[in-house]
């Protein structure tokens, strides 16, 4: 069986399950207005029932977007109750992504004396 250019590509990956999955995470907090909704949600009592758009000083569809990307990542989970949607963090992607994050960050970096 001959492999394709793909499959060579896909056995040739440096990247570790782990190293996607950081990178995901990463993508998806990659904006200052998901931080703040990760940190808004974080500190909630439970679920948020309310419109986060108004916690925010953008457009409502970029608010979506956001939570969409979020979601996307596990990061938070929306349940659907018309007319409200209750957003929550999802407390297990919640832990690994800052196990991951813990374990990217561990290693001290000290300054080569060649860079400047």
């Amino acid at each position: 069986m001959r492999n394709t250019k793909q499959d060579i590509m896909t056995n040739l990956t440096p990247y570790t399950p782990d190293d996607e999955k950081l990178a995901r995470y990463a993508k998806a907090m990659g904006h200052p207005a998901r931080i703040f909704i990760l940190r808004f949600l974080e500190n909630q009592q439970g679920c948020f029932a309310g419109n986060i758009a108004e916690k925010l000083p953008i457009a409502a569809s970029t608010v979506s977007q956001h939570l969409k990307e979020l979601k996307d990542a596990g990061l938070i989970r929306g349940t659907i109750n018309p007319p409200t949607i209750k957003y929550c963090i999802e407390a297990e992607k919640w832990a690994e992504a800052k196990a991951l994050f813990d374990v990217f960050f561990e290693k001290e970096i000290t300054k080569p004396k060649d860079c400047k």
